[in-house]
């Protein structure tokens, strides 16, 4: 099996659509011989900022010396970048192989008569059989969609982290903050720590869970607490500082920016320090050097296009669209903004652009490359601003980077569906390497 067949074989899985529940993939992996019970593993749920967590606690237990896997989702450009081991993506021939080995599983699954495994499940069991192929000593593993019901819920981590817990998948994971964290509490497992960013209503389901299964509970603001300091130059980071409540307190340099990234570092930095608890080579030294070596492109990412300044940020929810507005503000402050957008028609995007737009700005909508995508046209009707639908993201993309003047911030924001289409023809056009 080539990489083109292997991915092929996969999206051809996604006719199936998104199924959740754990009976399929439990027994698929079961087949593949439980390869996610021979490494130790950290699970990352929340609605915002739990890829960014799951990059900061893999890049500090990399920096201590460990083998370590990280499974990652959605892709930005490859699906390669959803299986990572210490600092490299998986190549092309190894997502091959790994795949064919989980399509053997399914093909006998299928011919005892079980229910085809989705897309999603097939990842997944693809990258934990490969994490127990290279030997990794840790997994950090970023949940899909929710938490209790998603096909990662199947490990048993030294810790589970949720981050902020708000309104998106509500078709899945319920339409109230309370019912959307009974969705992520469902990582908690019995007798393994948690850690969470949440407050407020989340704050008190996860609590109730937590209870329940004797899981020790380091809520922020209550078990430890997180100040940010922005360098001279905020487009260097900000130093992010933790202090648990008995006191011990660690400080690393982050160069992801935004109040929101402040908050994920701190998620991370408390889980490593539970961590530390048992692992020697976890040391401060270790922490400090691995956040600040952090890398996780595509959340209000900066770059220089022929002498313009170009953010590139995920925002596709509510919460993520607070975040890209906080930052920018920090960042940019009162420079006039041209924007790229693009949605998903299944996420909350009249409140979204209610917040995200000035009536001074200047926004060109594009479909994003999916199904999925909202309509280009209803998107700009519903601007407060100059808007003009466009037939393609690369479009959009011209008459903006056109529509520029010399003190504007073009702003590429939306669906993580578009950033492939997005960064590639950046990167061909211009020659960048982003």
């Amino acid at each position: 099996m080539t990489y083109e067949e292997a991915v092929s074989y996969v999206e051809n899985a996604s006719t199936f659509g998104i199924q959740l529940g754990l009976r399929r993939i439990t027994e698929l992996l079961r087949r593949l011989q439980d390869p996610q019970k021979k490494y130790k593993t950290v699970h990352v749920t929340g609605t915002n900022g739990k890829g960014s967590v799951t990059a900061m606690i893999a890049s500090v237990l990399e920096t201590a010396g460990y083998e370590v896997g990280r499974y990652t989702s959605p892709h930005l450009e490859s699906y390669t970048e959803r299986i990572h081991v210490n600092g490299k993506d998986i190549s092309e021939d190894a997502f091959a192989t790994a795949v064919q080995t989980v399509a053997k599983a399914v093909e006998s699954m299928q011919a005892e008569g079980w229910e085809r495994p989705t897309a999603f499940e097939m990842l997944t069991a693809a990258a934990f059989w490969y994490f127990a192929e290279r030997k990794v000593a840790y997994a950090v593993i970023e949940v899909g969609l929710g938490g209790l019901l998603d096909s990662t819920n199947v490990i048993t981590p030294e810790v589970a982290v949720i981050t902020n817990v708000d309104l998106d998948h509500m078709k899945y994971c319920g339409a109230t903050i309370a019912e959307i964290a009974v969705q992520k509490a469902g990582i908690i497992k019995e007798g393994v720590p948690t850690v969470t960013t949440a407050t407020g209503e989340a704050l008190a389901v996860i609590a109730r869970t937590a209870y329940k299964k004797h899981s020790r509970l380091y809520a922020s603001d209550h078990s430890f607490f997180v100040t940010a300091d922005s360098l001279s130059d905020p487009l260097r980071g900000q130093t992010v500082t933790v202090r648990e409540a008995y006191g011990f307190t660690v400080s690393a340099t982050l160069p992801l920016l935004g109040e929101h990234q402040k908050r994920n570092c701190a998620a991370a930095m408390m889980a490593l320090l539970l961590l530390a608890r048992t692992q020697k080579s976890l040391t401060r030294t270790a922490l400090e050097k691995g956040i600040q070596q952090v890398r996780w492109p595509g959340r209000f990412q900066v770059l220089q296009v022929q002498g313009r300044t170009v953010v590139i940020d995920g925002a596709h929810n509510p919460a993520g669209i607070h975040a890209f507005c906080q930052t920018y503000d920090r960042v940019f402050s009162k420079r006039p903004r041209v924007f790229v957008f693009s949605v998903l028609a299944d996420k909350a995007y009249p409140q979204m652009v209610q917040e995200l737009f000035h009536a001074d700005d200047i926004v060109f909508c594009a479909p994003a490359p999916t199904p999925r995508t909202a309509d280009p046209q209803q998107l700009a009707a519903l601007l407060p601003c100059a808007a003009t639908a466009c037939e393609n993201l690369e479009r959009a993309w011209e008459e903006a980077f056109h529509a520029l003047t010399e003190d504007a911030v073009l702003c590429v924001v939306g669906s993580l569906y578009m950033q492939n289409n997005i960064r590639k023809y950046i990167q061909q056009k211009y020659g960048l390497s982003i």
